[in-house]
């Protein structure tokens, strides 16, 4: 494998926990879903770049803890893939369903000081209810009570603004009751929700700076939130911008996108590059794949992407789906 080697407060803006004498410690977490796409891609070279960069650690995270939406052999796949373009992480890799015990604690926390509570609302009983970026945004009608046998948790949230500075995208501000509402932590079907998940184990892994798709960036005042309330550490966030296809929809499993071919390192690496704003010379995409990862090294700065939040591929093959549509 390729391995290197072996808080703020409620109702305040978080500014992260990162300064100069921190050690930067950043991560990838993939979901074995389906193949490592193009757009899954470029986060995974964006942010290892920056914890090179930073002279930090990058962790490897497979983030396991849906098995219905899990592909047979998929984390294989990643883990091949991320392999054979020349990725070194640090330590071992760590696998999301290894911290169930960890998830189960901090919801049993939540629980204890009365932050969160059973909710039996079925999909049909929140249809009309006003939708928000990140869905339906939950009225509280379980907050006083719910005499279902069959249910979620949800975390409760108020209307004092929520947020962080982002390095690329700036201030983001959220009032999560009346934004999003009350949010599942544990699923009725007894799996944990990614965002309490995703938020414990970066604790656990001592993440200092998460940069991820700007797909994501509404979700984290959500997890700030439970950074807050479980008093952990918040990290620095820096959201890069999405790889899009001539459709204007983002390259995802859902819709459609193919995975990345194992035996194009070097051409795909340089694409990436261009793609995240990086001006690789053309003969880079001819040289071998230690020189490309050595020029990304020496010229990476991810300042160029800032305030963009979408990177079209219209003219790119990596755009095309598996099922024809691109």
């Amino acid at each position: 494998m390729s391995s290197r080697n072996d808080s703020s407060e409620i109702g305040t803006i978080a500014t992260g926990n990162a300064s100069g004498s921190t050690p930067y410690i950043g991560r990838f977490a993939p979901s074995p879903t389906g193949p490592l796409h193009f757009g899954s891609l470029l986060a995974a070279v964006a942010s290892f770049l920056e914890a090179r960069h930073r002279g930090g650690q990058w962790l490897l995270r497979v983030e396991d803890i849906d098995p219905p939406r899990e592909q047979p052999g998929a984390t294989d796949d990643i883990l091949r893939v991320l392999e054979n373009y020349g990725f070194e992480w640090d330590g071992p890799i760590s696998y999301q369903s290894t911290s169930q015990d960890a998830h189960v604690d901090a919801i049993q926390s939540l629980k204890d000081a009365g932050k969160a509570y059973p909710c039996g609302c079925s999909r049909r009983d929140l249809a009309a209810v006003p939708r928000g970026p990140l869905g339906v945004i939950y009225p509280g009608t379980c907050r006083n009570g719910c005499v279902a046998s069959d249910f979620a948790l949800r975390v409760l949230t108020d209307d004092i603004p929520v947020g962080f500075d982002d390095q690329l995208q700036g201030s983001q501000v959220q009032r999560l009751e009346s934004e999003s509402g009350d949010f599942i932590i544990l699923r009725r079907d007894g799996l944990i929700a990614y965002q309490l998940a995703v938020v414990v184990d970066d604790n656990l892994q001592g993440i200092t700076h998460v940069l991820r798709g700007v797909d994501l960036m509404d979700s984290t005042p959500r997890q700030v939130w439970l950074q807050q309330l479980l008093g952990y550490s918040t990290p620095e966030y820096c959201h890069i911008p999405v790889a899009i296809n001539e459709r204007g929809q983002k390259l995802s499993k859902s819709h459609g996108a193919k995975g990345v071919a194992i035996d194009q390192a070097e051409t795909n690496l340089v694409s990436a590059l261009e793609m995240l704003g990086q001006r690789p010379p053309r003969d880079l995409r001819s040289a071998p794949l230690s020189e490309v990862w050595q020029w990304a090294q020496e010229h990476w700065d991810v300042n160029v992407l800032v305030g963009q939040t979408e990177i079209s591929t219209e003219t790119s093959p990596m755009a095309e789906a598996e099922n024809g549509l691109s």
